[in-house]
């Protein structure tokens, strides 16, 4: 079922691809009756819309409109939609990575939209996105996006939020996916530490041209500022939107000190607030440059905070790391000085801003055609229809690579647009058609508990046992408990002279709340140590996996999905009604597989 389906609608695919057309219209009209039953005009109830128009005390010395103005006004409207589901006072805890995509000029209007995409238990994902409009020629464009996690606050009582009920497709997708990615946030640290440790970063320092650098001490700013009534809000707590503009103030200052000219900020990766802080606060903001390239400069910005002017010791608020260009009168990037770091420590963030470079995804300088041609190596914010079909795998990039492998199969599973192709003894195939990619989705009732579907499909190399369409399943590579690489053989079918063989990615996920599904992910990566050879036909999956929903005592819902790659549809002619005998005889094998099997792991369960 790894792609190598394919290999079958040689066998008897003919006529009619209309009557998928019919259903599909049905099942649309269907769909489009209920929305209008539910309201034309639904709007999410978390949505918070806001529009600035930008004015002169707004911008810097460009007339563009400050970063830091905005990260104020985007944490504003991302705090009134966390409240408003909330219905109590919100702080910030994170922002994610941004990147400005455009800047903003003085007259134009500055629109926000801000909603919840899923709440957990005391905190929640809201998702921004921000658009910038010029009112005398009605353009509008996309400046940027962002994602941050808030936490309700009551001071007498513990908040349990009431969970998100998502509606349309965007919604399922943002809800699904929204806790993958708590789950990154909730290792982000460690995940940097293993990265930097693990980047293998070339040392130049001896080898570029020092006839123009810069001694990074030269770049150093620290500012302090006093934080009043109107930077805190109604409980006293300093504006997260706040304390990010001024890190981007002197973030911006160490910058000019480099370049001796107006920078302009692309890129900020996550803030993190480690703690809080209130009014009556002392905010000491240091900002220094860690690296220049060639075009591009990253700065460390760091915030501590202290009450008293006698205190020895003080606390640690933020951290951030921004990115920085230098445009000339045609908006193109000017080369920069080198940076010349000061020995210890500043060799070391010297090295450590190299490292992040190497995994930071410059997304507002590599666009469509440019990000398919290249193997990206860390792709957490890539589209994928954007991706290449096998990624390459090292121990640097696992953290992300399993991320987006659950995230795509997530994505897919939320889509609205599966269509009923055929049902036969409660196996139902459904197909999906979208752009250059086809889907298919099987589904069946299991009397099986939903832990032991999954611990049971977890492990590939049992696959062989109930599909015949794997010869053999090796084991690779056990990254942690919930990733592993394995090397797959299958039989020459139809056609075809030479066995297939596959190199796949397996992640799983346990259920973040009730009423998610255990996730197995499936998608190709390419090894160094199983390179393709004249004895296979190397084959691809793009996304495929297993989603498994508990319905009730001793009884799942599995599912198998599988995206089918651009080759993959040089087979289908008419329609699929031909892979409905193929795809029924395997899935009722691994139905049989977990009948059999569903006592095996029993003692097992307890640890999940």
């Amino acid at each position: 079922m790894i792609q190598n389906v394919g290999n079958h609608l040689r066998r008897g695919l003919s006529s009619v691809f209309s009557s998928r057309s019919a259903r599909k219209s049905a099942s649309r009209a269907d769909k489009d009756g209920g929305a209008m039953a539910a309201g034309e005009g639904y709007r999410n109830p978390t949505e918070v819309q806001m529009s600035q128009l930008v004015l002169p005390c707004h911008t810097n010395q460009r007339g563009e409109l400050s970063v830091g103005q905005l990260l104020k006004w985007i944490d504003t409207a991302a705090c009134l939609s966390a409240e408003r589901h909330a219905g109590c006072p919100c702080v910030t805890a994170s922002m994610d990575d941004i990147y400005f995509e455009h800047t903003i000029s003085v007259g134009q209007v500055v629109n926000i939209k801000a909603k919840v995409n899923r709440a957990f238990n005391s905190s929640m994902e809201v998702g921004i996105q921000v658009a910038s409009e010029d009112l005398c020629s009605e353009k509008q464009w996309s400046v940027c996006k962002a994602l941050a996690t808030f936490v309700a606050h009551r001071e007498l009582s513990r908040v349990k939020l009431k969970p998100i009920t998502p509606r349309t497709e965007e919604e399922k997708t943002e809800h699904s996916v929204a806790a993958e990615r708590r789950r990154m946030r909730l290792v982000y640290a460690d995940t940097i530490k293993d990265l930097l440790a693990n980047c293998v970063i070339q040392d130049d320092l001896e080898s570029r041209d020092c006839s123009h650098t810069v001694p990074a001490e030269k770049t150093r700013v620290e500012s302090v500022e006093l934080v009043l009534p109107p930077h805190a809000n109604h409980q006293g707590n300093t504006f997260g939107g706040q304390i990010m503009a001024w890190m981007e103030n002197v973030a911006t200052i160490a910058a000019s000190r480099l370049c001796r000219a107006h920078p302009t900020l692309k890129a900020i990766e996550m803030f993190h607030f480690r703690g809080p802080s209130q009014v009556g606060d002392r905010l000491v903001l240091k900002a220094i440059v860690n690296n220049t390239f060639k075009h591009s400069m990253e700065v460390g910005v760091c915030v501590e905070a202290y009450r008293q002017e006698a205190e020895t010791h003080r606390r640690h608020i933020n951290s951030a790391f921004m990115t920085f260009v230098v445009l000339d009168a045609d908006d193109q990037p000017q080369t920069l000085p080198w940076i010349r770091p000061q020995p210890g420590d500043g060799e070391r963030r010297y090295r450590e801003a190299s490292a992040r470079k190497k995994i930071r995804l410059d997304r507002c300088r590599e666009k469509g055609p440019q990000r398919r041609r290249k193997a990206r190596k860390y792709i957490v914010s890539c589209k994928q229809a954007e991706m290449p079909l096998s990624v390459p795998w090292d121990p640097s990039n696992q953290v992300y690579l399993s991320y987006n492998n659950v995230s795509s199969l997530k994505m897919l599973v939320a889509k609205d647009d599966w269509v009923l192709s055929s049902e036969t003894n409660q196996i139902r195939l459904y197909t999906l058609e979208e752009d250059k990619f086809l889907a298919f989705h099987l589904e069946m009732l299991v009397h099986v508990d939903a832990t032991q579907a999954f611990l049971l499909l977890s492990d590939l190399c049992r696959r062989p046992e109930w599909d015949k369409h794997c010869r053999s399943v090796e084991l690779v590579q056990q990254v942690d408990e919930d990733d592993a690489i394995y090397h797959i053989i299958s039989p020459a079918l139809g056609g075809d002279t030479k066995p297939q063989d596959f190199v796949v990615l397996a992640s799983r996920r346990k259920p973040c709340d009730n009423g998610d599904p255990y996730v197995i992910a499936l998608r190709s990566v390419t090894l160094p140590t199983h390179r393709e050879t004249p004895e296979y036909r190397r084959g691809e999956t793009i996304c495929s996996g297993f989603c498994f929903w508990r319905e009730g005592d001793q009884l799942t819902k599995v599912s198998y999905y599988n995206q089918a790659t651009p080759g993959f549809l040089n087979y289908v002619t008419t329609n699929v009604a031909g892979l409905s005998s193929e795809f029924y005889t395997t899935f009722k094998a691994c139905e049989q597989f977990l009948l059999d099997n569903r006592n095996d792991l029993a003692p097992s369960l307890q640890t999940l």
